[in-house]
């Protein structure tokens, strides 16, 4: 099974998930979020006079943040967020400040976006796209955003559809689409390549910033030599950065990393080092990754290895010191995670992972939690369970009563998704 194991990708990531899915986690109070991370939001007091290195603003900017402060009530219409008064505020900010805008308005007003597709639960279909795209033609990011600006955009409007190429594709959608992707993505490498500005780049920042290019390309986007620049200007910083990263970051860089490569991106020496750089804080942190966290790092590794990964003792090291938490969490995990968990471990054992008793363990916890959850599984959860299954018998596993009810209760499933399932699906089932 191939294509068709989608890893996190495989459902809409909402903010309140566990990515930072990536983990988001809804933020009702004044703080906002990066897909798994706290942004605050700028909301500038009222005052006579401007402190240091701050400007009065316009009546129009004063009307926009008040739009922009109504507009992030996830009650709001989608209508609210899309009124030309707001991008008319955003457009007269930059223009008036020039080089000293920061850019944290239009973070702001990306994170309204994603927080509404939030709380929908959904991203922007094909109309609601489009009526933004209206307004998000004069939109431009500049080299003079700061890193939070950047990156709350590029993740809020990756993560909430903005960047997804919907078909029939529209030629104006896509023209905008295009546009302001050139213009972030321009700026991110500036920054990357600066000094000493790009040591001003956290953490946090690059592992949402890889995690949305990696989404960026699974959704349906073109690798441009513009995003294959970006990438390659990020991935010395996970390096330099390494030791700063929480569990949360390590679990959305790999997947990342393993997302781009199975799209095509070339494996060069500096992801292979960056991946490097990452297995021993896997071993590390192992005791703080959450369900979602453990399913998308073994997903990840599976991936990586199917991709021509090099199974180094710290690579086995890192596999390791996850199964035991798959054990231990096996109450925790949704149907994706079951479904990805099961792919991953029949993956590596296909590609000569020793079949431990660690990694035995794992799968009999996950597989009474197959029968269990059998009627929430979709087209592509029974296709990888199944394939999985296969597989791990093809290698010597053992056909316990659990893993033959498991099968039997996923077929009546195959046959109720059969309109479903894509050609690749088909063939692997």
């Amino acid at each position: 099974m191939d294509k068709s194991s989608a890893g996190i990708s495989g459902q809409y990531t909402r903010s309140n998930n566990a990515y930072n899915q990536p983990n988001d986690h809804a933020a009702s109070s004044r703080r906002g979020r990066y897909r798994h991370t706290t942004v605050r939001q700028w909301d500038p007091p009222p005052r006579t006079a401007p402190r240091r290195n701050e400007f009065y603003q316009s009546s129009t900017a004063y009307s926009s943040q008040y739009l922009l402060r109504r507009s992030v009530n996830p009650a709001q219409d989608f209508n609210a967020l899309t009124q030309q008064e707001i991008m008319d505020g955003l457009v007269s900010k930059s223009h008036r400040f020039g080089h000293r805008y920061d850019g944290r308005d239009h973070g702001l007003y990306a994170s309204s976006i994603k927080k509404y597709t939030s709380t929908a639960k959904r991203p922007l279909n094909r109309a609601e796209q489009s009526q933004l795209m209206r307004l998000l033609q004069n939109f431009t990011a500049t080299r003079s955003w700061n890193w939070r600006s950047l990156t709350t955009t590029l993740h809020s409007f990756t993560s909430a559809g903005v960047f997804t190429p919907h078909k029939p594709l529209d030629e104006r959608v896509k023209i905008t689409q295009t546009a302001l992707l050139s213009t972030l993505l321009d700026a991110i490498i500036f920054k990357c390549n600066q000094k000493p500005e790009a040591s001003y780049v956290g953490a946090q920042e690059i592992a949402n910033l890889l995690w949305a290019m990696a989404k960026l390309v699974d959704s349906g986007q073109e690798r441009t030599p513009g995003l294959n620049a970006a990438v390659a200007a990020l991935l010395p910083h996970v390096n330099a950065q390494k030791d700063q990263f929480i569990p949360q970051h390590i679990a959305n860089l790999l997947w990342a990393m393993a997302k781009l490569v199975d799209n095509g991106q070339e494996r060069t020496p500096g992801l292979n080092e960056a991946v490097a750089r990452l297995l021993p804080l896997v071993n590390a942190q192992k005791a703080h990754f959450k369900p979602q966290e453990i399913a998308n790092l073994l997903w990840a590794m599976a991936k990586l290895v199917d991709n021509g990964q090099e199974q180094t003792p710290e690579f086995n090291e890192a596999v390791a010191a996850l199964l035991p938490h798959v054990n231990a969490q096996k109450a925790n995990f949704k149907p994706q995670g079951i479904a990805n968990l099961l792919w991953a471990m029949a993956k590596l054992v296909d590609n000569g992972q020793e079949r431990t008793p660690g990694l035995n363990e794992a799968v009999a916890a996950l597989l009474p939690h197959v029968n269990a959850q059998k009627d929430q599984f979709n087209a592509q959860g029974v296709t990888n369970l199944l394939w999985a299954m296969a597989k791990l018998v093809d290698n010597g596993q053992e056909q316990t009563p659990e893993l033959n009810e498991a099968v039997a209760a996923l077929l009546p499933h195959a046959n109720v998704q059969k309109a479903n399932f894509k050609p690749q699906e088909i063939t692997n089932l």
